[in-house]
C-alpha cells in the first residue's frame, strides 16, 4: 500500500478524538467565527479576537490554556505578526491549523513556511477548501480539504472538526493544499474582472481553466502533487470562488471590470496575493500570464483591457 495513502484497516484502532477537547480559534473575522459555530457543535470552542464582544475572549493567555488544538484565522498578510504575539503562548503539543489562503508579500512564502520559522517543532495543518464563512455558518452542507503530514494528529483533528454540516477529507499534501487556496483567490480576480467588463461566461470558463492550469504548474513547480489540485483545495475552491459574489476576490474583479472603487476596507487575499505569486511563478521558471495579469491589474498597473488583449495575442500553443 502507498504510504501516501493509508486507510484503516478492519480491526485497527484509529485516533479517535476527545468531545471534551478545547479548540482555540485565534482571529474573530467572518471565518473565525465561522469555524467557531461548527466546531461548537461538537465540542467546546474558545473564540480570540482583539475587540470586546460577545463569545469573543480577548485575553489569549486565558483563551489558550488546555487548549489540544489551535486554529489560526487571521487574513493571510497578518499571519507572521499575529504568531509573533501568540507563539509563546500555544499550548504544548496542541496541532496548529492554518486557515488562511495567501502567499506573504514580499516573501512569497506559504502560511505553513511562516508558522514552521515562528514555532519551530510544531505540528501544523493547512484547513482550505470551498467554504463560504456565511454557508458555514448557516449550517450549510461544506466539505473541506485538511492537509497535514501526520496521519494520526490529523486523524484526530478530521475526527474532532468534523460535524453535522462540515467534512473535512485528510490530505498529506501541505504545499499542494496551500497553494490551491492561495493562487484561486488570483484566479478569481481574473474572472470577476471579465465579468464586471461584459466579456461573458466563456471568457470567464476559458480564464477560470487556464487559471488552473497555472495554479497545478507552480505547485508541481513547489513540491505539491497535481491531484491535490483537482480535489477540494485546487479546483473546487477555484469553482466556488470564480463564479459567486460571495467571494470578496471575484467582486473586487468586478469592480475593476466596471471601473468602479473598490469597498474599502474589505479583506481581499488575493490582492497581495497575486504580485506574490507572480514572484514565486518566475523564481521557479513557471510560465502564469493570468497570474502576472491579475497583479498588474491589482496594483493599478493596466487595465482590463490592455490585459486581455495582451491574454488573446499570446502565442497560439498546446493545451496540455
Amino acid at each position: 500500500m502507498s504510504p501516501r495513502r493509508r486507510c484503516w484497516a478492519a480491526g485497527e484502532r484509529a485516533p479517535v478524538s476527545r468531545d471534551d477537547q478545547i479548540v482555540a480559534i485565534l482571529g474573530a473575522g467572518a471565518f473565525g467565527r465561522a469555524l467557531a459555530a461548527v466546531a461548537g457543535k461538537t465540542g467546546p470552542v474558545r473564540l480570540i479576537g482583539r475587540r470586546p464582544a460577545e463569545g469573543v475572549e480577548t485575553d489569549a493567555a486565558a483563551g489558550l490554556v488546555g487548549a489540544g488544538l489551535v486554529i489560526i484565522a487571521v487574513p493571510a498578510q497578518a499571519t507572521r505578526a499575529a504568531l509573533g504575539v501568540w507563539a509563546p503562548r500555544l499550548p504544548q503539543g496542541a496541532p496548529l491549523i492554518l486557515a488562511a489562503k495567501g502567499l506573504e508579500a514580499g516573501s512569497s512564502l506559504l502560511q505553513s513556511e511562516i508558522a514552521a520559522a515562528l514555532t519551530p517543532g510544531r505540528q501544523l495543518m493547512a484547513l482550505t477548501g470551498p467554504a463560504f464563512a456565511v454557508d458555514l455558518i448557516a449550517g450549510l452542507p461544506t466539505a473541506v480539504t485538511l492537509a497535514t503530514n501526520d496521519e494520526a494528529a490529523g486523524r484526530a483533528a478530521q475526527l474532532r472538526l468534523a460535524g453535522p454540516t462540515l467534512r473535512p477529507y485528510l490530505s498529506d499534501d501541505i504545499i499542494g493544499a496551500e497553494i490551491g487556496g492561495a493562487l484561486k483567490n488570483v484566479v478569481a480576480i481574473a474572472c470577476g474582472a471579465a465579468i464586471g467588463r461584459g466579456l461573458g461566461e466563456s471568457a470567464r470558463a476559458a480564464l477560470m481553466t487556464r487559471g488552473f492550469a497555472e495554479m497545478t504548474r507552480i505547485a508541481l513547480a513547489k513540491g505539491g502533487r497535481a491531484e491535490t489540485l483537482a480535489g477540494l483545495s485546487g479546483l473546487g475552491d477555484l469553482a466556488l470562488t470564480t463564479a459567486s459574489e460571495k467571494s470578496r476576490n471575484f467582486a473586487f474583479g468586478l469592480t475593476l471590470g466596471r471601473g468602479e472603487a473598490p469597498e474599502p476596507g474589505v479583506t481581499r487575499e488575493g490582492v497581495a496575493t497575486a504580485g506574490a505569486a507572480a514572484a514565486l511563478a518566475a523564481r521557479l521558471g513557471v510560465e502564469a500570464p493570468i497570474i502576472e495579469a491579475v497583479a498588474r491589474l491589482a496594483a493599478g498597473r493596466s487595465g482590463i483591457d490592455a490585459e486581455m488583449a495582451g491574454l488573446l495575442s499570446r502565442p497560439l500553443g498546446r493545451e496540455s
